[in-house]
């Protein structure tokens, strides 16, 4: 997906970029950027591959050359950023977050009114930044081409612009798929998508961006310069996997959240009268294990923790490029606990439940540790569309999902036409969906979590949150 940090000071902010960035690192793996700006020296700029290193000791040793007092950076899962541009509107940097689905329209569109050229990467592809950039320079002001931009994006845009007058603009996705949060301190002010990011560095809570809304930041504070829309669709997946446990959005916390939302599953599954007896409730690590918790609170089930990850050489078991390598990598990284494991009864609730591949071996591995009985509860319900916003459950095709290609399997293609009945566990679709998945994978029971629970362990108007994974609702 992708996350940034930016601070303005009167002092130089070199660290609080270099930390703040860092602690976005869990929202993307392929690239990292930092820009800082002085106003003796202009703007200094780094980018760096971090697929198979942490950002932390790729810009370790960049840091000696940085200094300025207001900068902003980058962890990107697309392409290399931040930019710096030269237009009319002058030098700055810019990093975006989200999707661009319509790119080529947009840079035919470009080629249409005189525009020359891009720098094309090794692909032959657009950086979604640079495009972004070339239709802001066609605004007569910064703000002016902001709004162009959110207009004709199809998908999302969330970004932050870094101005030869050591000022930040950030401008949230026009229906605010993602959170942008301002803090401040005594000396000058940040902002993040993470509100845990700042709060570390001193940082207090100020402001949280509407829909739309763009915002001028410097030392001295905030300004307003386009008001926020009344649309809003967040993205739910910030709560029940992206997010950071201590990160709010929108005032609610994510870990609180998460405990709801297993809290939530296991009250449903009694009254249901389908809650199995199980010697351990456990989490998937790592962003299972708080809903689990959860679900271990509620059913009144012991929580434990059967395996754990080895993660000191794979943070992330998603780095590799090659998919053969991350399954392997999967594999590597779990460690039973052969006294947890062992002629026990056990359930398992993960965060999400996408392709499948990986439950597959896991549950697998458990049989082979000596696992009398292996349950699976999801805590989102079955994923039947790929995200056209942001990165999350993001593939080449709808085939990909385990959810769709089983209902492709049940029903041909007259079963897309019951995606809504298949993802719903009370329907007859919905229990063959759940049975044909879980002889699929091997596991004695399965459940999913359903939209109404999920939305009610967020807590917000569901009007405002994007479910679009689930139903196909924008």
């Amino acid at each position: 997906m992708g996350g940034f940090f930016g601070a303005v000071s009167r002092r130089d902010v070199t660290l609080d970029i270099f930390f703040g960035v860092d602690y976005h690192s869990h929202l993307g793996t392929r690239r990292g950027g930092m820009v800082l700006h002085d106003r003796a020296t202009g703007f200094q700029r780094q980018i760096h591959s971090i697929e198979n290193t942490p950002f932390r000791t790729k810009f370790e040793k960049d840091l000696a050359d940085f200094r300025g007092c207001a900068g902003i950076g980058c962890i990107s899962d697309t392409d290399p950023q931040p930019l710096l541009v030269r237009s009319h509107l002058g030098v700055y940097a810019i990093t975006t977050v989200g999707i661009v689905n319509n790119i080529d329209d947009l840079v035919d569109r470009h080629f249409s009114m005189g525009g020359n050229h891009f720098m094309a990467m090794s692909s032959g592809k657009v950086n979604a930044t640079e495009l972004v950039s070339a239709i802001i320079n066609q605004g007569e002001t910064l703000v002016d081409g902001i709004r162009k931009a959110q207009e004709m994006v199809d998908g999302s845009l969330t970004l932050l612009i870094l101005t030869e007058a050591g000022e930040i603009i950030a401008a949230r996705d026009k229906v605010g798929r993602l959170p942008v949060l301002i803090g401040r301190s005594d000396e000058g002010c940040c902002v993040s998508f993470e509100s845990f990011a700042y709060q570390k560095l001193g940082y207090q809570d100020a402001y949280e961006l509407g829909p739309r809304e763009i915002v001028k930041i410097n030392a001295d504070g905030w300004e307003s310069l386009s008001p926020p829309g009344d649309k809003m669709r967040i993205c739910a997946f910030l709560w029940t996997y992206y997010g950071y446990p201590n990160s709010r959005y929108e005032g609610v916390n994510v870990e609180m959240m998460r405990y709801r939302n297993g809290a939530i599953m296991a009250r449903d599954e009694r009254k249901q009268g389908i809650l199995p007896a199980v010697d351990y409730v456990a989490g998937v690590p790592d962003s299972g294990l708080p809903h689990a918790i959860g679900y271990s609170n509620e059913s009144g089930m012991p929580f434990a923790r059967p395996f754990v990850k080895y993660t000191p050489t794979w943070p992330r078991s998603f780095m590799p490029a090659d998919q053969n390598i991350r399954n392997q990598v999967a594999k590597m990284k779990q460690i039973p606990v052969p006294e947890l494991i062992e002629g026990k009864k056990l359930l398992f609730v993960d965060d999400s439940i996408v392709r499948g591949t990986q439950l597959r071996e896991t549950v697998e591995f458990l049989y082979a540790s000596g696992a009398k009985e292996v349950h699976m509860r999801s805590a989102c319900p079955p994923i039947m569309y790929g995200c056209r916003f942001l990165n999350f459950s993001r593939s080449n095709s709808a085939m990909e999902l385990i959810a769709r290609r089983t209902v492709a399997e049940l029903e041909g293609e007259q079963g897309q036409t019951h995606l809504e009945e298949y993802a719903d566990s009370h329907t007859q679709r919905g229990q063959c969906l759940l049975k044909r998945i879980r002889e699929t994978l091997g596991f004695d029971s399965l459940g999913y979590q359903s939209l109404d629970g999920l939305l009610e362990s967020i807590g917000l108007d569901r009007d405002k949150i994007c479910t679009y994974c689930w139903n196909g609702k924008d």
